[in-house]
């Protein structure tokens, strides 16, 4: 049975978030900080990252698996590198702070490579190189799950060996409509398969195999005893490039690979930040950048209805109507939230 949708406005959920993150022991700034980012994800569509994500946070938080307030450390430096410790810190607070280091370095290099580990979840990764962009910078971003997330099948097997595995990268393009790719190396990230599931819906075809390695749309299979598994996106592709964000974020920033037998979510990342001033005529470079932008614009269209979008701008599109229209969230998914704030001491707030 599918759940109906509700309408929440922006500023009214991110309160309410706030508060119950404030009620679950973050103190100012990081319970607003905690509701922004996820409000943010709701906004320009990505649900998945969004406040379906509440719960499981303070699941996390009550278990000791995430630590509130914590204040990320700097275990490794150099002119252009950095590694931080998160201490299992909330990943909007050391996101921030990995990012602030980051593009202070670059500013001063030109060139900067901060590499994380011990890090609570993320959140949206297309948060980050957003932040680069809005400071002007490019860059480009690797991010693993050591264990807790191990969640797709290697390409060609049927055991979940990997973690969605997100590649992100940031352009800033002179008009403010800023170039953002974002993607998990998986065929599905699991926060939508959430959402589908709390929704009462299949997903699409191609992204899920039952525990016998057979196809299937149902995300009640894939959490089913035994679960089911992810597929990484275009088959050898995505799971190379799977491969490829693992041992970056894993391996080299220090926070381990994929393993078996890991009971705490932590994320590991690798970002490299570019300043573009550093190679050459930047009003040239953004002439460059306008032209071909135009220039992939300018093809014909497969149909008439069909458009050509640039990495980020149905995003902006989505939260240009969200902010007009409210968050839609599906009856379970407010219902958990709701239930979460109650056990907390917090109330919901009245919906028009």
């Amino acid at each position: 049975m599918t759940s109906l949708a509700l309408h929440v406005e922006h500023a009214t959920l991110r309160r309410f978030v706030s508060q119950i993150f404030r009620a679950a022991g973050c103190r100012p700034p990081e319970d607003e900080r905690v509701a922004r980012y996820l409000v943010e994800s709701n906004l320009v569509g990505h649900d998945s990252h969004g406040v379906i994500r509440v719960p499981t946070y303070v699941r996390f938080l009550r278990e000791g698996k995430v630590v509130a307030n914590v204040q990320p450390r700097v275990v490794l430096e150099g002119e252009c590198l950095a590694i931080i410790d998160g201490q299992y810190g909330f990943g909007q607070t050391v996101g921030e702070a990995a990012m602030d280091l980051g593009l202070a370095r670059c500013a001063r290099h030109g060139v900067a490579v901060v590499g994380v580990r011990n890090c609570g979840h993320l959140g949206r990764i297309g948060d980050w190189p957003q932040r680069c962009c809005e400071a002007g910078m490019f860059s480009l971003h690797f991010v693993n799950t050591s264990g807790l997330g191990i969640l797709v099948a290697p390409h060609g097997g049927i055991d979940r060996r990997l973690s969605a595995n997100p590649i992100a990268a940031g352009v800033p393009m002179p008009d403010g409509k800023h170039i953002i790719l974002d993607i998990s190396t998986s065929a599905i990230a699991e926060g939508k398969i959430r959402v589908a599931y709390n929704k009462g819906v299949h997903v699409p075809e191609g992204c899920l195999i039952d525990a016998e390695g057979r196809p299937t749309s149902d995300p009640q299979v894939f959490y089913g005893t035994p679960p089911g598994a992810i597929l990484p996106f275009g088959g050898h592709k995505g799971y190379g490039l799977g491969i490829i964000a693992e041992l970056l974020a894993g391996a080299l920033a220090g926070g381990g690979c994929s393993r078996p037998g890991v009971e705490r979510l932590s994320n590991g990342w690798l970002a490299v930040i570019l300043d573009p001033r550093r190679f050459g005529d930047v009003q040239a470079m953004a002439a460059e950048m306008q032209r071909f932008v135009e220039y992939v614009k300018s093809s014909r269209r497969a149909h008439p209805q069909a458009e050509i979008l640039m990495p980020g701008e149905l995003e902006e599109r989505t939260k240009a109507a969200r902010l007009s229209q409210g968050i839609p969230l599906d009856e379970t998914t407010w219902r958990q939230i709701v239930e979460t704030a109650e056990s907390l001491g917090v109330n919901a707030p009245p919906l028009a």
